[in-house]
């Protein structure tokens, strides 16, 4: 297996490309008949034996133009990936259990349009595209997460069958694509219901006054005697208090039942982090090892999720989930 492993990098080039573009030169790609194709030559060394046999003239004329369309079809097949150019796009983070995509830029300088070109990785679906003549075009391709980590999905394999679908062309481009995926939240009581969880002084005893909402301010502190008097189209006024600082959350692993296994307890904290946020909360995240200050907003929201995600594996940066 080592060694078949070792022909296959070398045979296919299966190692992750380091250059951008990628550019599929004749290297690159691989050309074999189909089974219909092999089927087309079957019939066509049948209906030889046949002219021969019977001396047949125009029998011979009808099988080489046949073989002549076929090896047409060939040179088409080959051409309809030779020269395609290829950028790899930002992948964004899922949740597990979701697909991910992976955006793939494709670049045509031809005057041909290059049609009938597909994308799949291995054991996974597939999506195709027809690229214009000296145009562009770009195609998402989807991958099933099944676990939380750093997502590297491995090669891509594109493919066509165009024009006559006698044979199959196809090429092993790898880009260094990685993706993160979450864990996949439950949504279990969260520690925003319980006072003793809440941590700083919520300086709340005096009224300091009025001011327009904005988008991080919590819905409690809404004064709502005030929406009925005024129109759509003002903004609701928060109320101000003096004194102490905003209350904090904390998302806390030592808060969830000891009886949860690892994987169960990042999920019930993936599940607090999207409440505390919808909430729009400052909430900050305690894992073994390490500790993310309290703050709200979609980058806040991001880094709790991703440490979540990558929490326990070695080199949190750079850690791998091959699951090509």
């Amino acid at each position: 297996m080592p060694r078949l492993a070792a022909l296959q990098r070398w045979l296919f080039r299966l190692a992750p490309d380091e250059q951008s573009p990628i550019v599929l030169n004749q290297r690159r790609i691989f050309i074999v008949p189909t089974r219909a194709g092999v089927l087309f030559a079957v019939v066509l060394v049948v209906m030889l034996i046949g002219a021969i046999n019977y001396n047949l003239s125009l029998g011979h004329a009808l099988i080489f133009l046949l073989a002549g369309l076929a090896i047409v079809a060939m040179v088409h097949t080959f051409y309809n990936l030779f020269g395609l150019r290829l950028t790899a796009g930002r992948v964004p983070a899922v949740f597990a259990g979701d697909a991910a995509h992976f955006p793939l830029q494709l670049e045509n300088a031809r005057r041909q349009t290059r049609r009938a070109l597909e994308f799949c990785f291995a054991g996974q679906a597939s999506c195709s595209v027809n690229l214009p003549a000296e145009g562009r075009a770009s195609v998402a391709i989807p991958f099933a997460t099944q676990r939380r980590g750093r997502l590297d999905p491995g090669r891509v394999t594109l493919l066509t069958r165009y024009p006559l679908g006698l044979f199959r062309a196809w090429s092993y481009p790898h880009p260094r694509w990685s993706c993160i995926v979450y864990p996949q939240p439950i949504r279990a009581p969260s520690p925003t219901m319980h006072a003793d969880h809440l941590h700083g002084d919520n300086g709340q005893e005096d009224f300091a006054g009025l001011r327009p909402r904005q988008l991080s301010d919590s819905t409690r502190h809404i004064a709502w005697k005030t929406v009925a008097r005024r129109s759509d189209e003002q903004p609701h006024l928060v109320k101000q208090f003096a004194g102490g600082a905003a209350e904090e959350l904390w998302l806390d692993w030592s808060l969830i039942a000891s009886e949860c296994g690892p994987e169960e307890r990042l999920s019930i904290l993936t599940g607090w982090v999207l409440a505390a946020e919808e909430a729009q909360a400052r909430y900050g995240l305690k894992l073994p090892g390490k500790q993310l200050a309290p703050g709200q907003g979609d980058a806040h929201r991001a880094s709790c999720l991703q440490a979540l995600a990558l929490h326990g594996e070695s080199g949190e940066n750079t850690a791998s989930i091959r699951q090509a």
